[in-house]
């Protein structure tokens, strides 16, 4: 199962986070425990640099998008390779959504879509989609017709 799917920006703040089958009173361990874990290894990160740690049971895989960190933490069938493929359908998404590599207010800025996408790709907790156009075709939103309000 895919626990949880954390964006921050380098400062430490949370911009989006998903969590799946972890207990509300584990939630602030494990924000506080990727973010000190991106802000000791992602400094001097390449973009989309992949960063792999063990907790316990559990897997994450981590790395730095434009302006933001991507943290994703999953287990059992979820293993670091696992992860490293929700990764790149992560951040490809992100890109697609953005046009480029996000800055912190781009992402802020498509934020909205970013979800969209996520909803797309991960779905309580299990991958559902992995296919970049699979997944555009799904969060197509179209604008409201001016002619039926």
């Amino acid at each position: 199962m895919l626990l949880a799917i954390l964006i921050s920006n380098f400062a430490g703040n949370i911009l989006l986070e998903r969590f799946n089958g972890v207990p509300s009173e584990e939630r602030l361990h494990w924000r506080t425990f990727l973010v000190k874990l991106g802000a000791d290894n992602l400094k001097g990160a390449r973009n989309e640099e992949l960063f792999v740690s063990s907790q316990k049971s559990v897997y994450i895989v981590y790395t730095v998008l434009g302006g933001v960190c991507i943290y994703i933490v999953g287990k059992d069938e979820y293993d670091e390779l696992a992860l490293t493929e929700v990764m790149f359908v992560i951040t490809s998404s992100i890109k697609d959504a953005c046009g480029k590599s996000p800055s912190e207010r781009l992402f802020l800025d498509k934020y909205g879509k970013i979800c969209l996408c996520l909803d797309e790709i991960v779905w309580k907790g299990i991958l559902e989609n992995t296919e970049k156009d699979r997944i555009k075709r799904l969060i197509g939103l179209k604008p409201p017709n001016p002619t039926e309000i």
